[in-house]
């Protein structure tokens, strides 16, 4: 099985993704997982993604389309796999579609989890990441135990750059001119599924399990 998730940033994909990797057995392969990986080991690649995710820009179709590629193409990837934030631009969907035909795959389904933007500004802005450890939470849905201090270590919990409102709004301005396009590309191909993103976590996922047939 596999599948690609769209929707704006801060749609909660990602979560939903990874909900699905474990029930479904098939890795949740996230681009920004590759370039956070990249930055924290200070590579050439994640000093140049930095700089382009700290603006809230995408990062260029040719720091992605080989990586992923060659990802999915691993022992792990046989039964399927989820791509999470690739493609995000139609070349990226065009070459994605050309590299998957030249080793006899094709995708099988296309989910847009849809959340309007204000709800996603309000949403993101409630994050906070450890300094430390590294660990998410958020002040309304999932809160730590002592306000700015992280459960797992301790250390001090602040506000990314990235989900700054000003920058969250810059980069749905990137999604709505770059990637939404992506959602009529897929109900070309007869294999997008729209699911309600506002709803709770649990529902969201139920409302998945059931267009994926599991």
């Amino acid at each position: 099985m596999k599948i690609i998730m769209l929707g704006a940033p801060g749609a909660g994909k990602g979560t939903q993704a990874k909900m699905i990797a474990e029930k479904c057995g098939i890795p949740h392969i996230s681009t920004g997982d590759i370039f956070r990986a990249n930055i924290k080991n200070g590579t050439e690649l994640g000093a140049k993604a930095k700089g382009y995710m700290d603006q809230g820009l995408l990062v260029p179709d040719e720091l992605v389309c080989d990586l992923v590629v060659d990802r999915i193409q691993q022992a792990d990837c046989e039964k399927g796999y989820i791509l999470d934030g690739f493609p995000r631009t139609i070349p990226q969907a065009k070459a994605l579609e050309e590299a998957l035909n030249a080793i006899g795959q094709k995708l099988d389904f296309a989910l847009d989890i849809e959340v309007s933007d204000e709800h996603i500004i309000n949403r993101m802005s409630g994050r906070r990441a450890c300094v430390g450890c590294g660990a998410t939470y958020h002040v309304i849905f999932n809160p730590t135990k002592v306000e700015g201090v992280c459960d797992i270590c301790g250390d001090t919990l602040i506000l990314r750059d990235d989900d700054k409102p000003e920058t969250v709004e810059k980069r749905l301005e990137v999604y709505h001119s770059q990637t939404k396009p992506l959602i009529d590309f897929y109900a070309a191909e007869n294999i997008l599924a729209e699911i309600d993103g506002t709803q709770s976590m649990e529902k969201v996922f139920e409302d998945i399990m059931k267009i994926l047939g599991v």
